[in-house]
Protein backbone atom coordinates (compact mmCIF):
# COMPACT_ATOMS: atom_id res chain seq x y z
CA UNK A 1 0.00 0.00 0.00
CA UNK A 2 1.78 3.55 -1.20
CA UNK A 3 1.97 6.41 1.09
CA UNK A 4 -0.88 9.31 -0.17
CA UNK A 5 0.69 12.52 -1.59
CA UNK A 6 0.99 15.20 0.75
CA UNK A 7 -0.19 12.79 3.80
CA UNK A 8 0.80 14.61 7.22
CA UNK A 9 2.35 11.27 9.09
CA UNK A 10 5.97 10.81 9.26
CA UNK A 11 8.48 13.12 8.71
CA UNK A 12 7.70 16.48 7.25
CA UNK A 13 9.56 19.60 7.16
CA UNK A 14 9.44 22.71 5.65
CA UNK A 15 12.80 22.58 4.70
CA UNK A 16 13.56 18.78 3.58
CA UNK A 17 16.84 17.87 3.44
CA UNK A 18 19.47 16.64 0.65
CA UNK A 19 17.82 13.44 -0.28
CA UNK A 20 21.65 11.87 -0.54
CA UNK A 21 23.34 11.75 3.76
CA UNK A 22 26.63 13.04 4.44
CA UNK A 23 28.66 9.99 5.46
CA UNK A 24 31.86 9.28 7.19
CA UNK A 25 33.81 6.86 9.10
CA UNK A 26 34.30 7.56 12.48
CA UNK A 27 36.47 5.29 15.55
CA UNK A 28 34.05 3.02 16.70
CA UNK A 29 33.38 4.46 20.24
CA UNK A 30 32.64 7.91 18.38
CA UNK A 31 29.33 6.27 17.35
CA UNK A 32 27.41 5.52 19.84
CA UNK A 33 28.93 8.28 22.01
CA UNK A 34 27.69 10.82 19.49
CA UNK A 35 24.25 9.17 19.66
CA UNK A 36 24.10 9.52 23.32
CA UNK A 37 23.94 13.69 22.82
CA UNK A 38 20.52 14.98 22.87
CA UNK A 39 19.62 16.18 19.41
CA UNK A 40 22.97 15.33 17.92
CA UNK A 41 21.80 15.51 14.82
CA UNK A 42 20.30 19.40 14.76
CA UNK A 43 23.65 20.24 17.13
CA UNK A 44 25.63 18.51 13.90
CA UNK A 45 23.83 19.96 11.06
CA UNK A 46 24.33 23.72 13.13
CA UNK A 47 28.37 22.61 13.74
CA UNK A 48 28.56 21.82 9.66
CA UNK A 49 26.74 25.12 8.63
CA UNK A 50 28.83 26.84 10.63
CA UNK A 51 32.15 25.53 9.75
CA UNK A 52 31.16 26.19 6.23
CA UNK A 53 30.66 29.91 6.86
CA UNK A 54 34.30 30.50 8.70
CA UNK A 55 35.59 28.27 5.57
CA UNK A 56 34.28 30.89 3.52
CA UNK A 57 32.79 28.62 1.31
CA UNK A 58 30.14 30.00 -1.01
CA UNK A 59 26.86 27.78 -2.02
CA UNK A 60 26.13 27.03 -5.99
Amino acid sequence: MPFKKKHKLGFTSNQPFDKDPVCFKVLPEVKDKLKSVPNWQERLREFVDKLIVEANIEGD
